[in-house]
């Protein structure tokens, strides 16, 4: 589990620890994990920044020392280019796609390559809301990009994979309290803005992507692969 540290990640690791697996927890930032690991015996926190090489191999590595298999990865971890001041810089636009695409790529392909041993694994790629439509209102042309390019990605290895056993989905959140958009979220003028945007009239609740996380990481989704599952209150069908 990347991006573990605070926000969906967080949640994320927790829930899947609470169904009984064995959560590897990683993120940059190790004062954080360490306070989500307090919730459970079963999350053993790492610090790694995923855009490393070396610190992508020594997470595989610990996961494969404390339970001996990888059966789930979760690519949460995700970066934005800071807003409209940055999005149209080069700069921002390499830093977005070096996590939030090339280091799922290549974190994903070497984590495959121990499933395959075994014909069987599931890789849930978190997406955005925002890889299938604009993003609005703030406007974020590297963040929509790396989405729309991590969806791509989904979609492609689920079918290269297929025949080997490995699984490759992908959850789409929509408007939910985190780091990235808490402002957006805490502003009055925003949130009026957000609801009546929305079909369903709010953000979404912490406890709302418990179903589809563990959905796709079951066998309840043992014939669901290379797809790109929204929860974002019907803000795509608009």
């Amino acid at each position: 589990m990347t991006g573990a540290s605070s926000g969906l990640g967080a949640r994320f690791a927790t829930v899947l620890a609470g169904e009984g697996a064995h959560v590897i927890a990683c993120a940059r930032r190790a004062d954080r994990l360490e306070q989500v690991a307090s919730a459970s015996a079963r999350i053993v926190p790492m610090r790694c920044d995923v855009a490393d090489p070396a610190d992508r191999a020594a997470l595989v590595e610990r996961a494969l020392t404390v339970t001996g298999r990888i059966d789930i990865l979760v690519n949460n971890a995700g970066v934005s280019s800071g807003g409209n001041g940055q999005q149209a810089q080069l700069d921002a636009l390499e830093k977005v796609f070096a996590v939030n695409v090339q280091a799922v790529f290549a974190l994903t392909h070497m984590v495959a390559e121990h499933m395959f041993e075994r014909q069987c694994g599931t890789v849930i790629n978190i997406s955005s809301m925002f890889g299938q439509v604009a993003a609005t209102p703030v406007g974020d042309a590297p963040y929509v990009a790396s989405k729309s390019a991590l969806n791509g990605l989904t979609r492609e290895l689920a079918n290269q994979w297929a025949p080997r056993g490995v699984r490759v989905n992908a959850i789409a959140p929509g408007w939910f309290a985190t780091e990235m958009n808490s402002g957006l979220l805490e502003d009055e003028r925003s949130a009026r803005w957000l609801a009546g945007q929305c079909p369903m009239g709010r953000p979404g609740r912490e406890h709302e992507l418990d179903g589809v996380l563990l959905f796709l990481a079951s066998d309840a989704s043992s014939y669901c692969t290379g797809q790109v599952i929204a929860v974002d209150g019907g803000w795509t069908i608009r």
